[in-house]
């Protein structure tokens, strides 16, 4: 099992400054290197406080060169706003500077608001990242391509700055749409999926689908590999856990407003945060998300697991304005007892198998 920490660098209003959040980011970062992390992911999002990463890349870049172990994301780029060349090129030299440490998240996006301002058709975005795919592979496998589609076409190309990883960075896909993740398992690429603020039951709808996604491909999904974000908080102060649900829901209000077309702002830039009909309450979120104590949290993680058996979890960190100290605190505590504690009851082969958390922290 691997463990990433998902970082969306988000401002929540203007008593945070841009450059504190993107300083905020990095420094998550060296700390979940430091306490032991896989892989440290970064969100792109354009023109709002939603998240202040527009580019997934450059932090890779960045951050690449002041870790050295931690496999560094992109969760995901949004491949209709780019151009496909030049991301071929940045993947590359991406790849290159971090000594073959990248793993390329790819989308299709979701927000008119940021679709519209690049000048993309947002109905267009599934077609459109269909053709990127192809134009991705063909590009990273190959020394020379071309490709011709409705939407990109390309002449006989030679991209000048190959992938350290051959024949390419590890691929991970996410989307809400079966067709897109059926052809990532038949490409034999990742997946990386959420159950978002929803609890047990959501998770195990989640493992339904994406069986019979993988059942249609003639696939089994247990020999795919797949990443799981989900927002998680051990603490036994109660305060610190309201703030983190609250930030949380904060960032699930953002995302819907963008989403559904209903985002408002009094200044062109901080979005209102609303209740919208998907809205929880803290107490909700309390109860389905593995939140509480250390023991509560790894046992909440280890019964997520054996429902949805995911490769990957990935821990939801930079949310609104949750306090810097407390959350680089919470990732090193992750770090020295939850994930060994959880990796632990895996190898044993019992988990959700009744173990309590001190049980297996003890043992």
């Amino acid at each position: 099992m691997e463990f990433g920490v998902f970082i969306l660098a988000q401002q929540r209003g203007y008593h945070q400054s841009s450059q504190q959040v993107i300083n905020n980011a990095v420094e998550q970062t060296v700390a979940a290197e430091r306490a032991g992390f896989d892989t440290a992911w970064y969100a792109e999002h354009h023109f709002n406080n939603y998240s202040l990463c527009p580019s997934p890349l450059m932090m890779v870049a960045h951050c690449a060169g002041l870790t050295k172990r931690i496999r560094l994301g992109s969760a995901v780029c949004v491949l209709p706003l780019y151009n496909p060349a030049r991301l071929l090129g940045e993947i590359g030299f991406v790849d290159t500077v971090s000594n073959g440490r990248l793993d390329l998240g790819i989308g299709s996006g979701y927000q008119k608001f940021e679709f519209d301002r690049f000048g993309v058709d947002l109905d267009h975005s599934h077609a459109l990242f269909a053709e990127f795919y192809d134009v991705l592979q063909a590009g990273m496998r190959e020394r020379i391509f071309s490709y011709s589609g409705e939407h990109l076409k390309m002449p006989p190309t030679a991209i000048a700055v190959r992938t350290v990883q051959t024949p390419m960075p590890p691929i991970w896909v996410t989307s809400g749409h079966g067709e897109t993740l059926g052809r990532a398992i038949r490409d034999n690429h990742n997946l990386f999926v959420t159950a978002l603020l929803n609890g047990l039951d959501a998770i195990k709808a989640l493992r339904e689908r994406l069986e019979g996604i993988a059942a249609k491909e003639g696939r089994s999904i247990d020999d795919t590999r797949f990443g799981f974000l989900r927002c998680a908080y051990a603490s036994d102060n109660d305060s610190e856990i309201t703030s983190y649900l609250d930030n949380a829901r904060f960032q699930r209000r953002l995302s819907e407003s963008l989403k559904f077309r209903r985002a408002q702002s009094d200044d062109g830039y901080l979005i209102k945060e609303e209740a919208g009909p998907n809205d929880m309450s803290l107490e909700t979120m309390r109860s389905n998300l593995p939140v509480g104590s250390v023991n509560q949290v790894i046992d909440r993680m280890l019964e997520e697991i054996s429902i949805l058996k995911p490769s990957h979890i990935a821990l939801q960190t930079q949310l609104g304005d949750f306090d810097q100290r407390t959350m680089l605190r919470q990732i090193e505590l992750w770090g020295s007892k939850i994930i060994p504690a959880i990796r632990k009851e895996l190898r044993s082969g019992r988990a959700g198998r009744g173990k309590t958390a001190s049980e297996v922290v003890s043992a």
